[in-house]
């Protein structure tokens, strides 16, 4: 489609009521995105991979094609009246003061603070006198906003502060320590460090993780040697030892270190994806002390949570698959002599401790219920919670009479809320000031039944007294893997959508861990199609239910999350007006060479690993799916051109597919954020714009001229 533009004041006149002319959307020229020979075998299969070229990304070509493409979206983005007054009201939300929980390390109190469009919060401190001061202003990194805290990592007295930075939403992070007393800068910036934690030993240094430097681009080539290393104060980064990892006859993608509360004991995590780990504790009370195994296999998630002298209270779904609390001696920690401290249960379990108590979170139906335990086992209480949705925190020191959690749902803003460990009362600690009305929403758990006759729960938020008229904009929001739970949260990009007189909907499907390991299997290798199956069966249901229909139906999600939606968008066109792929695992034969990627086999398996393997990624990877002649809903990609978790050539590759055989004139665009990855600190300035963006594109080709709120763009024609 090379047609030359049209001005926007012709356009205008060219939309009927809900729906985009075929003249309106054909002003768009695409670029011709070139075609190269490049052929791969699987198994006797030839398959060809034409945009291959698009992998490269520190090319020239490549550059251009990003620039030529972003030149393009936002010529059409540009036209979409209201776009200005989207970002305007996000903005006005926006901008409010936001409060982390407090915590305690040394002798101050720290907490986060944004004072509301700041890029970056920062990070606050009080003495024991209440006095306040900034004591890290991540907005100081870089002009742009574009360089962001990764994570803190205070030593055990507080008296020292490890931190690290990302560039441009890099996973690479840079390291700094920092005396706390005087915010003196101590050593050298490490280097080269990703994933894992960092976990001090006494003030003299601390664990951290790290792959080599990988060989060719540092955003896209593979790593799958993950090394442990302990760093110690003052000395130079290449003086590091290696303490785990890195032996060639066995690989592990991903290893951490921690270190015991008493200092006493090294447990380090070994793992070759994102389920199942090898387990091992070190005993640091003498420097030759060997290595024990507490577990030898991948077959489970298993962690611990905390000891008393050389009891270990360990968490794993070994055995369990919504998980359980075990103890069991250091001396002799492998699993046939672990004792049961907090049996398995019918919903799934997340632990934290603090105050000398356990907090068992259990998810019923992805709603937060939380139990308190002390250390012989004892049920202390069920927590009373303020309402209905997701609560986090309760961790603290072993010391601590009072700890802290957050709380909120869809419809409401998280608040944050002082717990007394010794009675179970709950206070408000702090509330948003927010320009946005709860009252005026509300959420609704239904059960859809999927293809098979699995029942899978869904959260409908909405504004009350909705109509069921089927002409509901809504956006159907979906994740569906790594063992990854959606709960009820608070979104103030969500908010500004429920204002506008949307639905958001949010279902729970397979492959998630609202269930536990026996719900996330049933997602993953060559049951994924199970994933797309209950998202599909999602739409069906609001629709059949008068929610929405098609012509009103988005359908949106991010990393695993992009890769359901362009399963789904290939799957099933007619399904839906709106697609709405963010950073998606998009080439189901090829996502394994590229970084971490290799790490994800778990969930996906791999082109590589089986004849059926093979045929069955084929089958619904969105690149090798699009078909030529087939009417693609309105769709815009987005990606970030530092994204090097899943690398934007996944997102590149689709859309150049989809720009070729796409067969209306409903529009495939991408928008490549510049200096931006995956998500993670993203600046405040660059979100907003973003979802700007996002939301604008999803009402204009559902039809709307103008904002259907009233308050805020005045009506809709039609």
């Amino acid at each position: 489609m090379k047609n030359s533009l049209i001005p926007i004041s012709c356009l205008l006149l060219m939309i009927s009521c809900n729906t985009i002319s075929q003249k309106k959307i054909d002003s768009i020229s695409y670029p011709e995105t070139k075609k190269v020979d490049s052929t791969d075998h699987y198994f006797g299969t030839e398959i060809k991979d034409p945009y291959r070229w698009l992998e490269d990304d520190r090319s020239e070509e490549t550059a251009l094609w990003v620039k030529t493409q972003n030149k393009i979206t936002f010529g059409y983005l540009n036209q979409i009246p209201y776009r200005n007054a989207l970002k305007e009201r996000l903005e006005k939300l926006w901008n409010y003061e936001k409060l982390g929980s407090p915590f305690n390390e040394g002798n101050h109190t720290y907490y986060f603070k944004n004072d509301g469009l700041q890029n970056q919060s920062v990070l606050y401190r009080k003495n024991n006198n209440g006095t306040e001061e900034i004591f890290l202003d991540p907005n100081t990194f870089s002009s742009d906003g574009t360089t962001s805290l990764g994570g803190i990592h205070f030593s055990k007295d507080g008296s020292h502060l490890a931190y690290t930075i990302s560039e441009g939403g890099s996973d690479w992070r840079k390291l700094i320590v920092m005396k706390t007393s005087t915010k003196e800068i101590v050593g050298d910036t490490l280097t080269d460090i990703k994933f894992g934690t960092v976990s001090w030993k006494g003030n003299e240094g601390f664990y951290y993780s790290s792959y080599d430097k990988p060989k060719g681009s540092e955003l896209s080539a593979k790593t799958d040697q993950h090394k442990l290393y302990f760093h110690t104060l003052g000395t130079p980064q290449k003086n590091d030892i290696l303490i785990f990892g890195g032996t060639i006859q066995e690989k592990h993608r991903y290893v951490g270190g921690t270190v015991s509360h008493d200092e006493r004991y090294l447990f380090i995590s070994a793992s070759i994806s994102t389920s199942g780990n090898k387990l091992f504790l070190k005993d640091l009370t003498k420097p030759n002390n060997p290595l024990i195994t507490i577990v030898d296999h991948v077959d489970s998630d298993t962690s611990v949570l905390d000891n008393i002298d050389s009891k270990l209270y360990i968490v794993t779904n070994l055995d369990a698959p919504n998980k359980r609390v075990v103890t069991v001696d250091a001396s002799n920690p492998s699993p046939e002599n672990w004792v049961d401290f907090i049996p398995e249960t019918k919903n799934v379990l997340t632990l934290s401790r603090g105050g000398n108590n356990f907090f068992a979170h259990y998810m019923v139906d992805a709603i937060s219920t939380v139990k308190q335990y002390d250390y012989q086992g004892n049920e202390i209480r069920e927590v009373k919670l303020p309402g209905m949705g997701t609560v986090s925190g309760f961790g603290g020191k072993r010391d601590e009479n009072f700890l802290y959690y957050s709380f909120s749902n869809y419809a409401t803003p998280g608040s944050i809320y002082k717990y007394n460990i010794l009675d179970g009362t709950s206070q408000e600690y702090w509330s948003p000031n927010i320009d946005f009305n709860s009252d005026h929403y509300e959420s609704k758990q239904v059960f859809y039944t999927s293809k098979d006759g699995t029942k899978v729960p869904m959260m409908i938020t909405y504004k009350k007294n909705l109509k069921l008229n089927g002409k509901n904009p809504t956006i159907l929001y979906g994740y569906g893997g790594f063992n990854v739970p959606l709960t009820p949260s608070f979104s103030i990009a969500n908010a500004v959508w429920l204002e506008q007189g949307g639905i958001y909907a949010v279902p729970n499907l397979r492959g998630g861990g609202e269930y536990g390991k026996e719900w996330h299997d049933a997602g993953t290798k060559m049951k994924k199609q199970n994933v797309f199956d209950d998202f599909i069966a999602a739409a069906e249901f609001l629709i059949d239910n008068k929610y929405t229909s098609s012509d009103y139906l988005a359908i949106r999600g991010g990393s695993n999350g992009g890769l359901l939606v362009g399963a789904t968008m290939t799957q099933r066109p007619d399904l839906m007006k709106v697609a709405l792929p963010a950073v998606g695992v998009l080439d189901m034969l090829r996502y394994h060479t590229f970084t971490a990627g290799a790490g994800w086999a778990y969930d996906y398996g791999t082109s590589e690993d089986s004849k059926d393997m093979f045929e069955y990624l084929k089958g619904y990877s969105p690149v090798h799916n699009v078909k030529q002649g087939i009417s693609y809903p309105a769709t815009l990609i987005t990606t970030g051109d530092h994204d090097d978790r899943v690398v934007p050539a996944h997102s590149f590759k689709f859309a150049a597919e989809l720009q070729e055989k796409q067969s209306s004139p409903n529009p495939t665009l991408i928008r490549i954020d510049v200096n931006a990855g995956h998500g993670a600190g993203k600046p405040v300035s660059k979100t907003i714009e973003e979802t700007a963006d996002i939301f604008g594109f999803t009402l204009y080709n559902m039809g709307y001229e103008e904002l259907p709120n009233t308050s805020v763009g005045n009506k809709i024609k039609g």
